[in-house]
């Protein structure tokens, strides 16, 4: 809370806006101050937020490998307990460690920029990857598709008479965290390109031109993609055209075979499991051994070029895991190990002292793997950031293992903490926004002081 604001009064503002009534001393506060105003960092940062749609499994990003638990669930797709191999995990402390297909970034654990809250996730459960996804991006549940999303929100709100940030979003056409009445810059690729019309519209190209008018390698691929009608920056070969469109098949065909148990499971009735599948393959995407960190290094270039770009938002699919989910090898380490290197183009770009980068999914997995050796719909999952001002090198937030009744109606992690209580953190920090503001981007969020440590102290 800053000091020119008077704190019951800023209070009795925030309850009301929320349809929440004061309940008395003892009731607790929407934003409550983690601490002492200044005490915090207050930065004029940029924020990237990248949304792997599909609910990747954080159990094998983060490996609870002290947790006998993990393996007598998880008899095939285990990441084996670290013992210096390349195919076993690697440890990060006495809780926890690293898939090794994300050996990469260890080093920004080691350097304190890497930290993550291992059981976040929405207020209530949701198993239903369109609705969960659509409520991660609004920041709020039982809306209708009118609602604005949570980022273009935070690009229309000023924040101590900081210039509004600007928001750029790229490879999806339409994003739902992108939408609303705030302009934001979208550049989509490959099909989705074509449709929207990117380079056809003059001012459109004319604007991207002028953001790769370097002389760097991008700028010359964007340059000659442009020329020769490749419809994005995002795709700069036909190579690269070739494996997406390979791999959208593929997911596609898995999604029709896995459609009637998952859509079962869900409770979808019968009738509409075929196009269900299908939504579900386009829905979350198929994984791209190049997509995303290419999407990274695009976007980079573009808030590089343009500093009033303070937003950025990226998506990866593919992490639908209920078959053949693998262990140190397989589908989902090669998904793990793509994402990994996306992570590291974007700290090349996003390692100014307020820059973070978030990494979040619209839910978990399951902590048993099935008879298909996958992973089911969970709850709870990892949440990543990565930034100069985050408090790294450790996890943040409540961890109470995986015995049975532990989990979330026996079969998954808990959300322990709301993704939105983590946002919170970053955006107070990194953006200076005051209790009025995030009430606003993060409706009906509370202050969780749990996670006072995610952010560094000045």
């Amino acid at each position: 809370m800053h000091s020119d604001d008077k704190p019951d009064l800023l209070r009795r503002r925030l309850l009301a806006g929320t349809g929440l009534a004061l309940a008395g001393l003892a009731a607790p506060r929407i934003w409550a101050q983690a601490a002492p105003a200044g005490s915090a960092r207050s930065q004029q940062g940029r924020l990237v937020v990248v949304l792997l749609r599909g609910a990747y499994d954080g159990l094998s990003a983060f490996v609870p490998y002290t947790d006998a638990d993990y393996y007598s669930t998880r008899p095939n797709i285990a990441i084996a307990a670290p013992d210096g191999s390349t195919r076993t995990a690697i440890k990060l402390d006495d809780t926890f460690a690293l898939h090794p297909a994300l050996s990469p970034l260890l080093p920004l654990w080691q350097q304190g920029v890497l930290g993550f809250v291992p059981a976040a996730g929405l207020p209530k459960p949701n198993r239903s990857h369109f609705a969960a996804q659509y409520e991660m991006e609004i920041a709020q549940g039982g809306k209708n598709s009118a609602t604005a999303g949570w980022l273009n929100t935070a690009a229309g709100v000023s924040a101590k008479g900081v210039q509004t940030a600007s928001a750029l979003g790229v490879g999806e056409a339409n994003p739902a965290i992108l939408a609303g009445e705030a302009s934001v810059r979208l550049i989509p690729r490959g099909q989705a390109a074509e449709r929207t019309g990117v380079l056809a519209n003059d001012r459109t190209r004319q604007a991207l031109m002028d953001l790769y008018a370097g002389n760097d390698k991008v700028s010359e691929a964007f340059r000659q993609g442009a020329g020769s009608r490749m419809q994005s920056a995002q795709e700069l070969s036909t190579e690269k055209a070739a494996v997406t469109s390979r791999r959208e098949m593929a997911a596609r065909e898995a999604a029709a075979r896995e459609g009637n148990r998952m859509l079962d499971r869900d409770g979808t009735p019968p009738t509409t499991q075929a196009q269900n599948a299908q939504m579900l393959a386009a829905s979350n995407g198929a994984a791209d051994p190049v997509g995303l960190q290419l999407d990274a290094q695009h976007l980079g270039t573009l808030m590089r070029n343009d500093r009033s770009l303070r937003l950025g938002f990226l998506s990866a699919g593919g992490w639908d895991t209920h078959a053949n989910q693998g262990n140190a090898n397989g589908q989902l380490a090669n998904n793990l190990g793509n994402l990994g290197r996306g992570i590291m183009q974007l700290r090349q770009d996003f390692s100014e002292p307020g820059d973070v980068v978030v990494v979040m999914s619209e839910f978990g997995r399951t902590a048993s793997e099935n008879g298909s050796r996958g992973t089911d719909h969970g709850y709870g999952n990892a949440m990543w950031l990565v930034g100069n001002n985050i408090n790294g090198g450790r996890w943040h937030g409540q961890w109470t293992g995986l015995a049975r009744g532990n989990l979330n109606e026996s079969r998954d992690l808990p959300a322990h903490h709301d993704y939105r209580a983590v946002l919170a953190h970053v955006l107070r920090a990194n953006f200076a926004m005051p209790d009025s503001a995030l009430a606003s981007v993060l409706p009906g969020a509370r202050w969780d002081s749990r996670l006072d440590g995610l952010i560094r102290r000045s």
